[in-house]
Order: C-alpha cells, then sequence, then structure tokens
C-alpha cells in the first residue's frame, strides 16, 4: 500500500494490449495505483527488436524480464491478463515469482490449474 492505495503489477502476454489499457484503467478508477508493462514488444512496439543482433535481443528481454520482477516487489499483488486462458513461460515465472513473494495473485479470466496452464 502507498498511502491508501493498493499497488498492483499487471502480467500477461503483451499480445494482449488492449486488455492490459482496459484493465489499467478499470483498476486504477477503482483507486489502485497500476504498474504495468512499459512497452508492447508482441503487439506494436517493434521497434525494441528491429535491427539488433540475437545476443542484444536476449540481453533486452533479460532486462525486461528482470525489471517486470522488480515492478512485482513494489506491488501489494499481480493480476495477470490471461485472455483465453492463456499463460506463456514468462508470465508463468513472474505468477510463481509473486507467490514466492507473498503477493496475492488475481487473474483476469479464471485462474488455471497448473495442468492447464499454457505455453
Amino acid at each position: 500500500m502507498v498511502g491508501r492505495y493498493k499497488v498492483i503489477t499487471l502480467c500477461g502476454s503483451t499480445r494482449f494490449k488492449e486488455d492490459f489499457l482496459r484493465v489499467q484503467k478499470t483498476l486504477t478508477l477503482e483507486g489502485n495505483i497500476v504498474i504495468s508493462v512499459g512497452l508492447f514488444g508482441h503487439s506494436g512496439d517493434s521497434e525494441v527488436w528491429e535491427g539488433k543482433e540475437e545476443g542484444e535481443w536476449s540481453s533486452t528481454k533479460r532486462m525486461l524480464d528482470d525489471m517486470h520482477l522488480r515492478k512485482i516487489d513494489m506491488a501489494d499483488e499481480i493480476y495477470v491478463i490471461n485472455r483465453g486462458g492463456y499463460i506463456g513461460e514468462s508470465t508463468r515465472r513472474e505468477i510463481e515469482y509473486a507467490l514466492t513473494q507473498g503477493k496475492k495473485v488475481n487473474y483476469m479470466e479464471k485462474a488455471p490449474s497448473v495442468e492447464s496452464a499454457q505455453d
């Protein structure tokens, strides 16, 4: 909590940009501080990857993944954008990390069982 506001970090595939924007607005209007992704590499922010060598791309991906874990550290809970039940590898790691840090995990759609989570 920051003051009287709960802090929520959004997690999920950046292919769901419209869902991220909608959920961010909704949670903000409900009185929460919302931390989101800094860019949408799978849906529009292609300049992040264009013209980069594989090593540079990998380095950028590692930085962004680590940065998102730090955003989870700052939050009281996470909110998973999982349209159609989709949870990819990076999001699954973020959920596991949040749980090990004692963070509450909420889902946009019904929470998946471990067996039904997809890559």
